[in-house]
């Protein structure tokens, strides 16, 4: 899909409107496929965590914290990690003998996290700059990696699984949140820039997204619609992005 459009012109288009985002602070990627109903995608555990501006910066799609299932004393590893809004959930959840790391390519979502971080006195958590294609961790370092709404971003996806696999120990896990579609997208929406930065030209097909995990290495991996759509893949229409849960792990 991503062959339409160079992708160093894709991440350059990506990382502008990400870095207007949050200078505006405005939630949500634009005209897309996302979620951006705060409220309907975390539990109301997670909603009350933290103050209200820093949750309402969400530019997500799903609950990956949630899914994720995670326990005291893991490292999770967060791919876009935007304002670090997932990462201060995951924080809690591992609690001070875990550690999360965000990953981010915006210098200004790198600053907005960290400077959100400084203001919640989280002290278990780090924002490092980087491409979630190559993530600035060392093999087998995370328990967890998690991500909402961002790989479908990326012009590189099979790179992506292939250092989620690395970063990840043998036994860990992914839980992810992603915009994926029933059929291919038609190449007009595939060329479009806007469409990319919306989180819509990137979407994989869900079965491709779950071959390219499996290819990858990952088992028992399952991609999912959610909400609405759980009552059944026929229910949604070809080439309409959707939002859903992908959970996979490295044997």
């Amino acid at each position: 899909m991503s062959n339409i459009i160079a992708p160093d012109e894709i991440r350059s288009s990506v990382r502008e409107h990400y870095g207007k985002l949050a200078r505006k602070s405005s939630s949500c990627c634009g005209p897309s496929a996302c979620d951006c109903d705060f409220n309907s995608m975390y539990s109301n555990q997670l909603a009350n965590a933290v103050p209200e501006d820093i949750a309402n910066f969400s530019l997500g799609c799903g609950d990956p914290i949630t899914i994720a299932s995670l326990q005291p004393g893991e490292t999770v590893v967060d791919l876009g990690s935007g304002g670090g809004l997932d990462c201060f959930y995951a924080a809690q959840r591992v609690g001070a003998t875990g550690r999360v790391i965000g990953v981010d390519m915006t210098p200004e979502m790198l600053a907005k996290a960290r400077g959100n971080a400084t203001r919640l006195g989280v002290t278990n958590v780090e924002f490092r700059e980087g491409y979630i294609e190559h993530l600035p961790v060392a093999d087998g370092e995370a328990d967890v990696i998690i991500s909402n709404c961002v790989i479908n971003l990326s012009p590189d996806k099979p790179q992506v699984f292939r250092d989620m696999y690395r970063a990840l120990r043998s036994g860990g896990r992914i839980s992810i949140s992603d915009i994926v579609t029933n059929g291919e997208l038609p190449a007009i929406v595939q060329s479009s820039m806007e469409a990319w930065g919306a989180c819509v030209a990137g979407a994989l097909d869900m079965r491709d997204y779950a071959r390219g995990l499996q290819q990858a290495g990952f088992a028992d991996v399952r991609v999912e619609p959610k909400g609405k759509f759980d009552a059944g893949l026929s229910l949604i229409p070809v080439h309409v992005p959707f939002s859903a849960i992908i959970t996979a792990r490295k044997p």
